[in-house]
């Protein structure tokens, strides 16, 4: 099963796109409803209230949050939790943990979102 699961998670909810002007708690549920995992967002060490925007978000921190990126944040079934994690910091300048459904326990980085959402 292992191999088919890796198989369907290429193809599988090829493109996940984030906007900064959606809110936070709306790309959460998105996310939560392509992969079945809770995606958090902090603003500094704190979990950012979700109906501020990823523009929003930029006035509530001290980091610089990339609202301008031209980049489209692309997210496969396939990728480690950690490169996710990773791809919003790089394109967004915005830090996340990725949880499970209920969002009580963080995923471990090297499982991919796939297995995670299987688990």
């Amino acid at each position: 099963m292992g191999l088919f699961n890796k198989l369907t998670d290429h193809f599988k909810n090829a493109e996940f796109s984030v906007a900064p002007n959606k809110k936070l708690k709306t790309i959460s549920k998105d996310f939560k409803t392509a992969f079945n995992l809770s995606l958090v967002f902090y603003k500094g060490p704190k979990i950012a209230e979700g109906d501020l925007t990823l523009a929003a978000l930029n006035k509530k921190t001290s980091k610089d949050v990339n609202t301008s990126s031209n980049q489209d944040l692309k997210i496969k079934a396939s990728m480690k939790v950690g490169q996710v994690e990773d791809l919003f910091e790089s394109t967004f300048g915005v830090k996340v943990q990725i949880k499970d459904s209920a969002a009580k326990s963080l995923i471990d980085n090297d499982f991919t979102i796939g297995d995670a959402s299987r688990a």
